[in-house]
């Protein structure tokens, strides 16, 4: 029935997908029907009279398909098998057949009111307005600096970039002074992003000398238009040997690169690339080049640094983490998980020793903060427990209450919440936990039989708080920990949630203890961080767990 029309005719289906054509829209469009049917037509042919994608809110075409009406159109640019533009005029009507799904019927040919096709019309950088370049250069300013993480800061540069400058996006990174790695090598493949990963990796060192591009960004000096012609001439190092790769590889035909610079050193290079477009690029790219670089340099530096600091804390803090010391018949381990968001290292700790009467102390706490001081804090407050806690013999509101008195003039935290405790066997073989808590989530006890409680008595005001010192005494509680039971101190980012209660948390974990009760101890433990902890925890996770004997 198609091919009864000298037109080009298509049908749509109700999602805008091709599903059929005839001889003649093959011949208009230069594209063989098996690269037509099934795909989305306006993803894979409307375009504006630039050949740039046009937003599908403006495709009076695809309304009117998806309303089911009929409609016309005096002109739409759609873009050929290879690349040229043609301005059609084009006639949709709703189309039904018995047995067959509903269609859109659309008959289209060349329009007369403008020539017919335009060679590959696509608009350079250059001749982007001052408003559209001011507006691509606040653009980065925002999308970059709201992410702290390196990776997704280059990412989103890629993004920006390609494919609306550019087809290509490649990125050179600074490890140390003079070792390079092409960390993304990125090709715009329609509304795709692919990385070229046999293009990526380790690269030769910067040469001190060369004239190349590549080299002269990565030392820093000046950004450059180059071409594949720049890098024909025998290679005057292992990067301009890369460059002709590159060039060979990808099909650029011309290029732009310009440095990274951060606030005291070069980063890295940003070299964009046009292999589908037939314009090269020009001053004025270069000039829009090392302004976005330049934001680029900033965002990345401070991702850098924070990532620094991030991996310096988590080092320290599981460093100062204590091993878990051998008590028979005692099953005890201990856990701790960072924050999945770099700006969330904190305080949590643990701790389990024996003591010099031979009683074993038990600890978990978490100083107030998220930093690098919260992890310094966390390991003043741990040494001087440990050594007051080993030296007098009182209970436990004792000791946490001189550990309060004496970190407000020697520690530097300003709050924190612990739960201290003392685990001992009477004559009988019976285990018997006193403990005090400070400000902190209520230590759970689980029988072999899977009955969960929360250990509640005890509690008192956190840490730092000096000018309640005093006025309430902190108080001890003591509770026997059946045979085959499991004791779990743990620290709030296994129980907090943005949007839920607190006691929604603490009952999820009681839930959740109750069900592994029987689990050996290493298994509950990582089962219990597995299942329990809440998928929005912006918190890290301290957690120490033993098993008395049965």
């Amino acid at each position: 029935m198609l091919d009864s029309f000298t037109a080009g005719a298509c049908l749509l289906d109700d999602s805008g997908r091709i599903t059929a054509v005839n001889t003649s829209a093959e011949r208009l469009l230069g594209r063989p029907a098996a690269q037509l049917v099934g795909w989305d037509a306006h993803e894979l042919l409307h375009r504006d009279r630039h050949g740039d994608p046009t937003p599908r809110a403006h495709c009076a075409l695809r309304q009117a398909a998806l309303a089911g009406r009929t409609a016309q159109g005096p002109g739409q640019w759609a873009e050929r098998g290879d690349g040229s533009l043609l301005l059609l005029s084009w006639l949709a009507t709703p189309w039904v057949r018995d047995g067959c799904e509903p269609a859109t019927l659309v008959i289209f040919d060349a329009s007369e009111s403008a020539p017919s096709t335009l060679p590959f019309p696509r608009r350079p950088a250059a001749s982007m307005s001052e408003l559209d370049r001011l507006a691509l250069l606040a653009e980065t300013t925002t999308t970059l600096t709201s992410t702290l993480d390196v990776d997704e800061a280059l990412d989103r540069l890629v993004g920006l970039v390609v494919p609306r400058l550019a087809d290509w996006a490649v990125i050179d990174l600074l490890r140390e002074p003079d070792e390079v790695w092409r960390t993304a090598v990125v090709h715009a493949r329609g509304d795709a992003l692919v990385h070229v990963e046999e293009l990526e990796g380790p690269m030769p060192p910067v040469p001190g000398e060369s004239p190349m591009p590549l080299s002269r960004a990565l030392r820093g000096e000046s950004s450059a238009l180059a071409g594949p012609k720049t890098y024909q001439g025998p290679p005057d190092s292992g990067i301009a040997l890369e460059q002709r790769r590159l060039f060979e590889s990808t099909g650029m035909h011309s290029a732009v690169i310009a440095p990274i610079r951060g606030l005291r050193e070069i980063l890295g290079a940003l070299t964009l690339g046009r292999s589908e477009r037939s314009e090269a690029f020009t001053a004025a790219d270069v000039a829009l080049l090392e302004d976005i670089t330049r934001r680029a340099g900033l965002a990345l530096a401070n991702a850098r640094l924070y990532q620094r600091q991030r991996k310096v804390a988590e080092t320290m803090q599981r460093h100062l983490l204590p091993q878990m010391p051998t008590v028979p018949g005692l099953g005890i381990t201990a856990r701790y998980l960072p924050a999945p968001d770099a700006s969330h290292v904190g305080g949590d700790w643990y701790d389990a020793f024996t003591l010099s009467d031979g009683v074993l102390a038990l600890a978990i706490g978490d100083v107030v903060g998220h930093d690098l001081d919260a992890a310094a804090g966390m390991a003043q407050l741990r040494n001087m427990l440990r050594a007051y806690a080993w030296a007098q013999k009182g209970p436990a509101s004792e000791i946490v209450e001189w550990l309060d008195q004496a970190s407000l003039h020697i520690a530097e935290v300003t709050m924190a919440t612990m739960v201290f405790g003392r685990m001992a066997v009477s004559d009988d073989g019976r285990w018997e936990l006193s403990w005090t808590n400070a400000g902190h989530p209520p230590p759970l006890l689980v029988t072999h039989d899977g009955m969960a409680r929360y250990l509640s008595e005890g509690h008192g005001v956190l840490l730092g708080l000096g000018e309640y010192r005093g006025r309430t005494a902190r108080t001890d509680a003591r509770a026997e920990l059946p045979p085959g039971s499991t004791l779990l101190l743990y620290t709030d980012g296994l129980i907090e949630e943005p949007g839920r209660s607190l006691d929604e948390g603490l009952d999820r974990l009681r839930r959740h203890a109750a069900a592994l009760a029987r689990r050996p101890v290493e298994a509950f433990a990582d089962e219990l961080l597995q299942r329990a902890r809440p998928e929005q925890n912006e918190d890290d996770v301290a957690l120490l767990v033993l098993r008395i004997p049965g």
